[in-house]
């Protein structure tokens, strides 16, 4: 069973007690208050009607021929000056000649708690529902001078309003309670705050506890994790950090800007910026970086900083993007087949055996032109997925993609970024596609090779070519020639990029209504300097 802390058995004990004598002394009142106030204001309801039903001036103008002329004009201003919600003044027949909506003068008084006054010439409280809602109301007969009863008088208080008094005065007292209720918890954190004031108001298993849990959790996070105080002295250093930098516990309480400048952690101290996926370099690493400030009670106490070698992300970066080829190709193969699997079932059940197994010649002949140079002479695996990828991309557009039979590459120096060669042939040959899905000729050429000192790459393309006044542009983020479509121009931009951060080249060879040729030329060899 877990044990409740000193603090917390000493704010629980007293907020109980506080809460308890409240809730009782809260609820006898609220039943006092509720009778009392409804008590009072029936009795004013029922005065003020026998007040009104014995003034002469009512009674006389009862016997009028529209007695409402004199009646509706006193009972509004007796109203307004009792604050009554209505004062109602009514014949035998309950039929109104006073009422404060004027056009409800003339019909019968609803709420039917009119008949011991008119029949018995009972003075009484009722609370009914009448055509103003819910009220408490006073009932008094008007007796003519030979002692009939002729109407009824009925002052009323809508019981909202009664309620709404009777809450307000029941808050004014729960405020009260409120308040000492808030100074007996406050008390009771004043007192448990200075027995356990070394403590920070936590049990020792408790401290040793969140001790142990903190060190585990740091210790089971990949990424590198340094934290700082407010005097910029490193406070937290876990096992991960100590392998990327080279750094052991040794480090803690020292400055973090003498020993890692680059992360510059004492600036986040005084600017109270963070950072987000930032590059560094340290040691002659590249590290993702993310730094923030750390916050207590409005005040900087310290920062964190966490973070992981780049090239860790762009293995995760590359694997991705290797899946997503793999993905792509099969959708699109698994469409295709469906296709060719409907054809041949179909010929089948037409009894055209001859045709269907000629069809599965053909598409066996094709899927092994297709596949087979690509598989045996192209040996980088990414580079094989994305061609396998665009080739069922290409077959479902119904373009003929084909690959290059003097191609040949095996597995990329390391130095040359996969990702950004992946960038180049994708997004080539999708253009590509895009461009013949609309020409007569629908056919795209791929060529790569590594044989020398550069290792080339040509996508060639069937369509409309590409106008002499637009080759200095064509690279130029968003500049397409597909006019009718939106958020186009970025592919080649991409592809300049890849090439540039490469050290490579692109040429681009064009003939109008004939095609185009795009050419990358990627050194293999790192450039060295002199």
């Amino acid at each position: 069973m877990k044990k409740l802390s000193l603090q917390t058995k000493i704010i629980l004990l007293t907020t109980s007690l506080v809460l308890l004598t409240t809730v009782v002394f809260g609820g006898i009142l609220s039943y006092q208050e509720i009778a009392e106030i409804k008590e009072n204001i029936g009795q004013r309801a029922q005065e003020t009607a026998i007040g009104i039903s014995a003034m002469p001036t009512i009674v006389e103008a009862m016997d009028d021929e529209e007695p409402a002329l004199q009646i509706q004009p006193i009972a509004e201003y007796l109203r307004k000056q009792v604050g009554a919600e209505f004062i109602v003044i009514g014949n035998r027949e309950s039929i109104r000649y006073s009422h404060p909506d004027p056009d409800k003068i003339g019909k019968r008084m609803v709420g039917g708690d009119n008949e011991r006054a008119l029949q018995e010439g009972k003075v009484y409280v009722s609370e009914a529902f009448g055509s103003l809602g819910r009220s408490l109301r006073g009932k008094a007969p008007i007796y003519d001078g030979d002692g009939r009863v002729i109407g009824v008088v009925s002052v009323g208080y809508m019981i909202d309003d009664i309620e709404a008094i009777i809450f307000g005065n029941i808050m004014d007292v729960m405020a009260l309670a409120l308040l000492t209720l808030v100074i007996g918890v406050l008390g009771s954190i004043l007192l448990a705050k200075n027995i356990r004031k070394d403590t920070l108001g936590l049990e020792p298993r408790e401290i040793a506890r969140l001790y142990q849990d903190r060190e585990a959790l740091l210790s089971s996070i990949i990424e590198g994790v340094i934290a700082i105080d407010k005097d910029g002295r490193i406070t937290e250093l876990n096992s991960s950090a100590e392998k990327m930098l080279a750094m052991d516990q040794s480090f803690l309480h020292t400055p973090s800007d003498d020993i890692l400048p680059e992360l510059r952690m004492g600036e986040t101290l005084t600017t109270g910026n963070s950072w987000k996926n930032k590059e560094i370099l340290i040691g002659g690493t590249v590290f993702i970086v993310n730094q923030k400030p750390i916050w207590a009670e409005g005040e900087m106490v310290g920062a964190v900083s966490t973070f992981r070698e780049k090239t860790e992300v762009q293995e995760v970066l590359e694997t991705l993007s290797e899946i997503r080829q793999y993905s792509e190709s099969l959708r699109a193969q698994t469409h295709e087949y469906a296709n060719k699997l409907y054809a041949i079932s179909g010929l089948l059940q037409l009894e055209e055996t001859e045709e269907a197994v000629r069809l599965i010649q053909q598409e066996t002949h094709h899927h092994e032109k297709q596949t087979k140079h690509t598989l045996n002479h192209i040996e980088d695996k990414k580079v094989q997925a994305i061609l396998l990828g665009k080739m069922g991309k290409a077959s479902e557009a119904k373009v003929e993609l084909s690959v290059d039979e003097n191609s040949s590459l095996a597995k990329l120096p390391a130095h040359v970024d996969i990702s950004k060669v992946i960038h180049i042939v994708g997004n080539l040959i999708d253009n590509a596609i895009e461009e013949v899905e609309s020409s007569d000729r629908k056919e795209v050429s791929f060529f790569i090779t590594d044989i020398g000192n550069d290792l080339v790459i040509e996508v060639q393309d069937s369509g409309r070519g590409i106008e002499t006044e637009n080759l200095d542009q064509f690279f130029m983020q968003g500049f397409s020639t597909k006019l009718e479509k939106a958020d186009r121009g970025y592919g080649l931009a991409i592809v300049k990029q890849a090439v540039e951060d490469l050290n490579g080249w692109i040429e681009v060879d064009s003939t109008p209504q004939r095609g185009t040729v795009f050419s990358v030329f990627i050194p293999k060899k790192t450039m060295e300097v002199a």
